[in-house]
């Protein structure tokens, strides 16, 4: 009985898959080229554009770079880095408002606090020269474990100024996502300096973690503002297929592990569900999974064919992916960078143009052929 539920299940999967999904394509003929920006940075988790066009870039293994005309000159921090699995120095972003303020965001992987292991970490600095100051920690993840697993994270700030940033659920499946009293599988909101906003859904909730916004997720790596509507986007990983792209909304439930279009890396499954009542739909899912990490909008008169297209890193397959939206659905997707490397990262510079963090490479930026 149980081989025709599965079977059942792994049908039911596929058609949904197939109304969802679109086949990949890969362009006729490449029209831009790859340009490196800097080597040696080994897996570049997040980059930071300065006004003065400087990058900052984190590496994975706890080193922070400033990267002025192809040369990286490593910046001292004070972070107390955890680099274990899949944490370490992760995202980093800067303030809205860092003209006038020189507020920058890091999320990482920490080992402060009480037991063995670690867990994620917000936390805010000033650069000044080659060094961080006025470190403040602003959020840290309990309880520390020392699974390896699902670190998230990504920083983003709304419209309004709001804070968000994405915690995994820590390898915790069962435990953490659909528990709000819990950390992990969650995005959080708080103020720029750390205060918890009182208009948080579960602010009032009884033993709830206060700083939760939405909850239900897995591990998202990828976190943007979406340049029209003012909505935070994630893209997170699913197990084996469902990875998925998720509007966040107040107080939602995006339903891991109770719904998901994925099954176990050994190919059974652990849920016969895809929908649930009071549990949002993905506005897209992947299968087979990509493993996304990293997500822009393209708004720069630089690439007109593609602006207004969402660019999404693989790291499994190894390209850049386009993904054509209209009305909130994906209507064609293009392999782009094929073959490049695992790509971790991807932003849209105030100049305009993609630069792209490639494990093993470092940066690099896409640039328009000249016809």
């Amino acid at each position: 009985m149980k081989k025709y539920v599965a079977l059942a299940l792994f049908v039911a999967i596929q058609i949904s898959c197939a109304q969802n999904d679109k086949t990949i394509k890969t362009p006729d003929k490449i029209t831009y080229d790859v340009e490196t920006v800097v080597e040696g940075i080994n897996i570049p988790w997040g980059i930071a554009f300065l006004p003065n066009g400087d990058l900052l870039v984190t590496e994975k293994s706890g080193k922070l770079y400033l990267v002025n005309s192809g040369e990286k000159t490593e910046i001292s921090h004070g972070l107390q880095v955890y680099n274990r699995g899949q944490g370490g120095l992760m995202d980093v972003v800067l303030h809205p408002d860092y003209d006038s303020n020189g507020w920058i965001y890091f999320s990482y992987a920490s080992d402060e606090g009480e037991g063995d292991g670690g867990h994620t970490a917000i936390a805010r600095a000033k650069l000044n020269g080659n060094s961080l100051t006025e470190l403040e920690q602003l959020y840290k993840a309990t309880p520390n474990t020392t699974k390896g697993q699902h670190f998230g994270s990504r920083i983003a700030f709304d419209n309004e100024g709001y804070l968000y940033f994405s915690i995994g659920e820590r390898g915790e499946r069962d435990v953490n996502p659909q528990d709000i009293t819990r950390d992990g599988g969650k995005v959080y909101r708080l103020y720029d300096d750390g205060r918890i906003p009182e208009s948080n859904p579960f602010y009032n909730t009884p033993d709830a973690v206060k700083a939760i916004y939405s909850y239900g997720h897995r591990n998202p790596q990828g976190m943007l503002t979406h340049y029209k509507t003012g909505e935070i986007w994630v893209h997170e990983h699913g197990p084996q297929g469902g990875d998925e792209i998720n509007v966040v909304k107040k107080g939602a439930n995006f339903g891991w592990p109770v719904i998901s279009y994925g099954e176990n890396y050994d190919g059974t499954s652990f849920t016969e569900l895809t929908e649930k009542e009071g549990m949002e739909q993905p506005l897209y899912y992947w299968v087979p999974s990509i493993a996304p990490s990293g997500m822009a909008f393209v708004t720069s008169d630089i690439y007109p064919d593609w602006k207004g297209d969402l660019m999404v890193g693989s790291l499994k397959f190894g390209y850049l992916e386009r993904l054509e939206i209209e009305n909130n659905k994906v209507t064609s997707r293009e392999k782009l960078m094929e073959g490049l490397g695992r790509i971790r990262e991807v932003r849209q510079g105030p100049d305009g143009y993609l630069y792209v963090g490639v494990e093993g490479t470092g940066i690099v930026k896409l640039v328009p052929k000249s016809e």
